[in-house]
């Protein structure tokens, strides 16, 4: 079965426009768990415009399933990575004034980079991801950077599948075919939703993990985050 990891950082983007700390976004990944999503992912950006760096470190303790966090790896990243000690760590080239996430790494180009980063991730005990376009040079790439996984960035997809075009699965296909091939794990994250996950999860062998936010969280003000997160499970058996 895929795990599910619930990216809470529209939570605190919520909280964050009243400038209290309704909704408690350490109260709402004790939830998620309690509703059975196998993992919590936090994505905290420097201007900490949703998720706060002290999130990061409140999480800690009771995210009891995986703690994924997901970031560029700038040195204050990296510090605070490297004190949390997350089960996973998911690499993520994002530029200061990036809305979200919209670009895999170039794992070529920055091929020393990573390694260097990876290294001293993995030497802490934490499992590394890196974010990649569905591109088979890229997939071979971050295979000679140690990484443990390679995470899918499904935009293109899920665009395209809402137009009624299914053939876009078959670079995520391709690439997560070679992925199986060089011993690497598969995550994928970005516009999945109740709409395509099953398709997405049905395509592509060995997904270990999806990481599901916007749509998880806009689906669940109609239909309740239990239920929603019910329903995401069943899809990804």
């Amino acid at each position: 079965m895929t795990k599910l990891s619930v990216n809470i950082n529209k939570i605190a983007t919520l909280r964050n426009s009243r400038g209290g700390d309704i909704p408690n976004v350490v109260q709402f990944a004790k939830d998620v768990q309690r509703f059975g999503a196998e993992g919590v992912t936090i994505h905290p950006r420097p201007d900490e415009r949703h998720i706060r760096y002290q999130d990061a470190y409140d999480l800690k303790s009771e995210v009891y399933t995986e703690y994924n966090i997901e970031g560029n790896p700038i040195p204050k990243f990296v510090d605070m990575v490297l004190k949390i000690k997350p089960t996973q760590v998911t690499l993520v080239p994002d530029s200061v004034d990036a809305i979200t996430s919209n670009a895999g790494w170039d794992t070529i180009k920055h091929k020393d980079f990573l390694i260097e980063v990876i290294k001293e991730f993995k030497a802490n005990g934490i499992r590394t991801s890196i974010f990649v376009d569905p591109d088979l040079r890229q997939i071979e790439g971050a295979k000679a950077t140690g990484t443990d996984r390679i995470e899918l960035y499904t935009e293109a997809f899920a665009h395209q599948y809402s137009l009624g075009n299914e053939d876009a699965i078959k670079p995520y296909m391709e690439c997560a075919g070679l992925a199986n091939t060089l011993q690497l794990g598969i995550n994928a994250g970005h516009d999945l939703s109740l709409d395509n996950i099953a398709f997405f999860k049905e395509n592509i062998t060995g997904l270990l993990e999806v990481s599901i936010g916007h749509a998880l969280i806009a689906e669940s003000l109609y239909l309740g985050v239990e239920n929603v997160i019910g329903m995401y499970l069943n899809k990804l058996k």
